[in-house]
């Protein structure tokens, strides 16, 4: 089992960055498979960003490909998410989690994730 917080959020404006984190405890980080998501008002929860165990493969959601970085430190236990080049339409709650299932290859699917944390409000301003 593996218990996971998010931080770094916060209210930024439009072309700036951000760094957030999820800071993992419970069972050795390295051993799982992570993704982030994220959940804007009104709208289902989607895939942002998927990183194997030892970044070996990484994929994007189409919409952050180029201006998001997914990376981890396994020593550190703690997965972060580079946000450069910000929009309005990042306005999310970004979500980490910790693959269950399915994770031997790439896996966006929600139900694949057992372990969530509670979130980090990302607000972009115009």
């Amino acid at each position: 089992q593996v218990h996971l917080v998010e931080s770094g959020g916060g209210l930024v404006q439009a072309g700036d960055s951000l760094r957030i984190s999820c800071q993992a405890s419970g069972t050795p980080f390295r051993k799982y498979v992570m993704g982030w998501f994220r959940q804007a008002p009104g709208a289902e929860r989607e895939f942002v960003a998927y990183i194997d165990n030892f970044e070996q493969n990484i994929v994007y959601s189409e919409a952050v490909e180029g201006r998001f970085t997914v990376s981890r430190d396994n020593g550190k236990s703690t997965l972060y998410l580079q946000m450069d080049d910000l929009k309005p339409e990042d306005t999310a709650m970004y979500f980490c989690a910790a693959c269950t299932k399915s994770c031997n290859e790439f896996t966006k699917v929600l139900s694949d994730y057992g372990y969530w944390g509670q979130g980090t409000q990302v607000t972009v301003s115009t």
